[in-house]
C-alpha cells in the first residue's frame, strides 16, 4: 500500500518524470497532470493526500486552481511550487492556505521532506507522544504509590492534564484509554487523600494546610499588590486547569505568563460556598457568623452570591487593608461585558480591580439541560474546545486587549472546576434534602459509605449546619447523587454531564495564575 497518493500539477510534466520516479521508489503514488483543469477534475473524483502544484502555467494558473481545489477540498495539503519568491504572490499564496512551497529548480529530496514533514508529521507527533507517554506512565504511577502531600497532588493532576493535552495530537484510542484509566486511579487516590485530611485543613488549630479558597487572597492576591501598578483579579466562574491551558495562547499574546500555580478549592466545590470564601476569606461557618442575615444555605430562599462586595470590604478590613483602593465588577451577561470593556480604563487608577465573570459556569449548566449544549460539549475535548473559543471572542478578552500595553498586574483564579460525572450513586433522604448532584445536605440521610465523604458534624468541614442534626455528603470522583424514585430516568438524564460539589482533582485543584503586560 502506497504511504500516500500525490496529485502533481505541472505543464512541463515531462522534464519531471525522474523526479516522479524517485517518489514513487520511495513508497508514494503519483499522479500528474499538465494543467488546472484537469487538476480540478482530478480532485473532484479522486481521494488525494497532497498536491504538488505549479504557479506558472498557461490556461489557469496555480492560485486560480488553488482557489478552486480548496473549494471542492478545503482539507488537502497543497505545495505550491514556483519560479518566483516575490513577497505578495507569497502572500497571496499563504493567504490562499498554502501548506508549503518550493522554489524552482526542485530537488527530489526538497520535494520528499515537504510531504514527509506534511504527511508524517501527524504520525511522528503521535508516536512520540505515546512513547514519551509510556515512560511516564510508571513515574505516575510510582508518584501515586508513594503517598503524596498536598504540593505532590498538585505536580500530578499537572502532569495528567498535561498528558490529557498531549494525547489530542495523537489518533491512538488505546493510549487515551489507559490514560483515563490512571486518571480514574489517580482520582480514587486522591479521594482517599482528601477524606484522610481535610477536616485537618480546615480546622481552626490547622498548621499545615494547602491555599484554600478562604486564604487565596491572603497568600496568592495581596502579596502581589505593587504601589502604581493596578492588580487585575480576574475570577472565571467554574474554571478548570485543563480550560485555563486551552485559553493560556490567548493570554500569551497580550501578556507575559509568570508562574501557573493551583490551590485547592473548598468542599462543597459549589459556587456559593467557594466564591463566598474566596471574597469573604472566611470558611463558610465563619461567614454565617459573621453575616448572619447575608448568608443563605442551600435550601434557602434568595440569591447566594450577592454579598461578595461586602464580604470583601470587611476582608480588607480585618488585614488593615481598607485604604486599598479597588472596584468590584460581577459580569453576569453580554451587556455587563459590554459595559466592562467601555470601563476598563477608569479601572486605571485603582490599585486593584475584581472582575467576576460568569460563563463557563453557565455553560455546564446549559449543557446539562440542553441537548444542542450536550452535542457540542459532549467530552473534556469539547469542553475545552468551546471555553477557548467563548474566551477569544468574549469583552472578557477585549476588555483586556485594551489595558494590554499599560503597565498592569494580573492574577486569573477561579472558585471551582467540575468533573464529568458517570456513575450513579443511590442516596435516600427526606423531605429537606439537598438536590445537588455532587454533594447533599440533610437529615437521615441514606448512602453507601465507600460511595462519598460524610461530615455528620459539618462544621468539622467548616461549614454551617442548615438544620439541626443534618449531615452533608460529598461524592467521590465521577459519582453524582441520584434518589431511588426515577433513579434510571436521573441517571441516564445526568450521565456525562459536567457537575460540581464533590471531591475529583478536575473540582478542587484549580487554577491560579500570574500575568503581567509584557
Amino acid at each position: 500500500m502506497a504511504l500516500a497518493k500525490i496529485l502533481w500539477v505541472d505543464d512541463e510534466i515531462e522534464s519531471l518524470q525522474s523526479q516522479i520516479l524517485f517518489l514513487q521508489n520511495k513508497g508514494y503514488e503519483v499522479k500528474a497532470t499538465t494543467n488546472g483543469f484537469d487538476a480540478i477534475d482530478f480532485v473532484r473524483e479522486n481521494q488525494i493526500d497532497v498536491v504538488l502544484l505549479d504557479e506558472t502555467m498557461p490556461g489557469i494558473t496555480g492560485l486560480e486552481t488553488l482557489a478552486k481545489i480548496k473549494e471542492l477540498n478545503q482539507q488537502v495539503p497543497v505545495v505550491l511550487i514556483t519560479k518566483n519568491e516575490t513577497e505578495n504572490l507569497m502572500d497571496e499564496a499563504i493567504g490562499s492556505q498554502i501548506t508549503d512551497y518550493l522554489i524552482k529548480p526542485v530537488n527530489p529530496n526538497q520535494v520528499l521532506l515537504s510531504l514527509k514533514k506534511i504527511i508524517d508529521n501527524k504520525r511522528l507527533v503521535a508516536e512520540k507522544t505515546t512513547s514519551a507517554y509510556q515512560q511516564q506512565f510508571r513515574d505516575l504511577f510510582m508518584a501515586l504509590n508513594n503517598n503524596p502531600d498536598y504540593n505532590e497532588w498538585m505536580e500530578i493532576y499537572k502532569k495528567l492534564v498535561f498528558w490529557e493535552l498531549e494525547m489530542e495530537k495523537s489518533d491512538s484510542p488505546e493510549m487515551r484509554e489507559i490514560l483515563q484509566s490512571q486518571k480514574q486511579e489517580a482520582n480514587n487516590e486522591f479521594f482517599k487523600f482528601v477524606s484522610k485530611n481535610y477536616a485537618k485543613w480546615v480546622s481552626p488549630k490547622s498548621t499545615e494546610a494547602p491555599v484554600l479558597s478562604h486564604t487565596l487572597f491572603q497568600y496568592k492576591v495581596f502579596p502581589h499588590l505593587e504601589k502604581g501598578t493596578p492588580l487585575f483579579f480576574i475570577l472565571i466562574d467554574n474554571l478548570r486547569f485543563d480550560q485555563w491551558k486551552a485559553i493560556q495562547p490567548v493570554f500569551s499574546e497580550s501578556f507575559r505568563i509568570l508562574s501557573e500555580d493551583t490551590f485547592y478549592s473548598i468542599l462543597p466545590t459549589a459556587t456559593q460556598y467557594c466564591r463566598n470564601a474566596v471574597f469573604a476569606g472566611l470558611l463558610p461557618v465563619e461567614i454565617e457568623k459573621q453575616f448572619p442575615s447575608q448568608w443563605k444555605n442551600d435550601d434557602e430562599e434568595g440569591g447566594k452570591n450577592l454579598h461578595e462586595e461586602e464580604f470583601f470590604r470587611a476582608q480588607l478590613k480585618r488585614l488593615k487593608k481598607d485604604s486599598l483602593r479597588f472596584s468590584y465588577t460581577k459580569v453576569l451577561n453580554h451587556q455587563a461585558g459590554q459595559d466592562l470593556v467601555n470601563n476598563m480604563h477608569n479601572m486605571m487608577n485603582n490599585d486593584l480591580n475584581i472582575i467576576v465573570y460568569n460563563f463557563v459556569d453557565m455553560l455546564s449548566h446549559a449543557r446539562t439541560e440542553m441537548e444542542v449544549l450536550k452535542e457540542l460539549a459532549s467530552d473534556e475535548t469539547s469542553y475545552r474546545s468551546i471555553t477557548s473559543s467563548w474566551f477569544e471572542h468574549s469583552p472578557l478578552n477585549q476588555a483586556l486587549k485594551k489595558v494590554a500595553d499599560k503597565k498592569v498586574n494580573i492574577i486569573l483564579a477561579t472558585d471551582h472546576g467540575s468533573v464529568r460525572v458517570k456513575t450513579p450513586y443511590k442516596v435516600i433522604g427526606d423531605k429537606q434534602t439537598t438536590t445537588n448532584l455532587r454533594y447533599k445536605h440533610g437529615r437521615n440521610l441514606n448512602y453507601e459509605a465507600k460511595d462519598v465523604l460524610a461530615f455528620r458534624d459539618p462544621r468539622e468541614a467548616g461549614l454551617p449546619v442548615p438544620t439541626v442534626n443534618s449531615s452533608f455528603i460529598f461524592a467521590r470522583g465521577d459519582g453524582f447523587l441520584c434518589y431511588p424514585n426515577n433513579y434510571n430516568y436521573y441517571a441516564n438524564y445526568y450521565k456525562n454531564t459536567f457537575q460540581h460539589g464533590g471531591v475529583s482533582m478536575e473540582e478542587m485543584i484549580v487554577p491560579v495564575i500570574k500575568m503581567s503586560s509584557k
